[in-house]
């Protein structure tokens, strides 16, 4: 059961939504432009845990509204009344609303969304606890050489904190010249990084919000630059001030940085709780990551907190697992295989961890996940998913 507020809703599923509330108020669409506006209606109302605009309110105006609710955190859940649609879902979720309701919907639908409603504000209510009782983690992943699935693994990871209900999480394109985390999830933005670091928006986390990307997992993201030359234009002062801000608002931040150790990547170095630094299991790959370790080592920029992980391995390499961990001079954290769900997770923007699945890939990661949920760290598995208890 749930407090609501009804605006602009036809009487007979006003009704309903009456009957199925602990208490419900209902005004028209005029109410929105009286004296105080929403805010008003809101705080009048109690400060509903369920707002629905009917159908009376013009729904471009009912999205903005949702989306003011949705930066100010006031908790308060948008429902939408409104033909069900594809690019209207699309609209709504980027938007903050949680639920759209047709204009016809029977005592049931009525119920089943008030009970969604019900489920995320205590959702969030953990989570809230959650990030009270623990701390901000940020995480970059890196890589000395391109091609190794480094946006794959930030995506999946970056998706799975999201999807685990801890805290909340934010994803950065750090690759500013031909960054693709937007494609990876499907996304197609309507802000960048660049956008992100300019004005209001680079010294007020109210304004950001507006400027993120939501991913249907929950997952904010500041999508990748729309073009080299824009991307070139974002300084490293810009990114560090964009981090802060970020790890301020949100329990995780995932930073997939370029290939190598550019300005930008060792800036973020220096605000990292984790690192996570991957590696193909070729020669080039692996001595190239030794020499990334040995490089961040002189420079005091490696995170007390470091995950190694080797990606694309075959059991018939030409390099043995004892080669690789002998030339970088540690042990490898995690290993995950050659798979073919792999490819096709990226060619369709559904990361594995969205989905599930029983993939070797899709375990290792889930592996991977688990070292940063508020839990005891789990003992070393097998060779894929391979993991040591604690974190160096």
């Amino acid at each position: 059961m749930s407090n609501v507020l009804t605006i602009g809703l036809g009487a007979e599923l006003a009704q309903r939504f009456a009957a199925a509330s602990t208490t419900a108020a209902h005004l028209g669409v005029e109410a929105l432009d009286a004296e105080g506006g929403l805010a008003a209606r809101l705080a009048e109302a109690g400060h509903p845990q369920v707002l629905v605009f009917g159908a009376d309110v013009p729904l471009q105006r009912a999205l903005h509204l949702a989306t003011q609710l949705d930066v100010s955190g006031s908790g308060t859940d948008v429902v939408v009344v409104a033909p069900s649609d594809p690019d209207l879902w699309v609209a709504a979720m980027r938007s903050g609303v949680r639920d759209v309701l047709g204009p016809d919907a029977g005592p049931d639908d009525v119920a089943a969304v008030l009970r969604r409603c019900a489920d995320l504000a205590r959702a969030r209510a953990q989570a809230t606890a959650t990030e009270a009782s623990s701390d901000r983690r940020v995480i970059v992943v890196a890589s000395a050489k391109g091609g190794v699935g480094k946006t794959t693994v930030s995506t999946n990871l970056a998706v799975g904190l999201a999807r685990s209900g801890t805290g909340s999480t934010v994803i950065v394109d750090l690759d500013l010249q031909f960054g693709d985390v937007a494609s990876a999830l499907a996304l197609v933005p309507e802000y960048t990084l660049p956008d992100t670091v300019h004005g209001a928006a680079s010294n007020d986390p109210l304004v950001l919000k507006t400027f993120l990307t939501r991913h249907p997992s929950g997952l904010y993201v500041v999508a990748g630059s729309d073009s080299p030359a824009a991307g070139d234009a974002v300084t490293s002062e810009q990114v560090a001030q964009l981090v802060h801000t970020l790890s301020q608002e949100f329990q995780y931040v995932v930073l997939d940085t370029a290939p190598g150790l550019s300005d930008h990547t060792l800036t973020v170095l220096e605000k990292a709780t984790d690192l996570v630094l991957l590696s193909g299991a070729d020669v080039p790959g692996v001595r190239g990551l030794r020499k990334e370790i040995d490089v961040l080592t002189e420079l005091d920029l490696l995170p007390a907190r470091r995950h190694l992980l080797l990606n694309m391995w075959e059991t018939d390499a030409a390099l043995s697992m004892k080669d690789i961990e002998t030339t970088i001079g540690t042990p490898l954290d995690l290993v995950l295989p050659r798979s073919s769900a792999v490819p096709m997770s990226t060619n369709t923007g559904v990361p594995l961890l969205q989905t599930g699945g029983r993939d070797p890939v899709a375990k290792g990661l889930q592996t991977l996940l688990s070292r940063f949920l508020p839990q005891a760290a789990p003992a070393r598995t097998g060779l894929f998913g391979r993991l040591k208890a604690g974190a160096r």
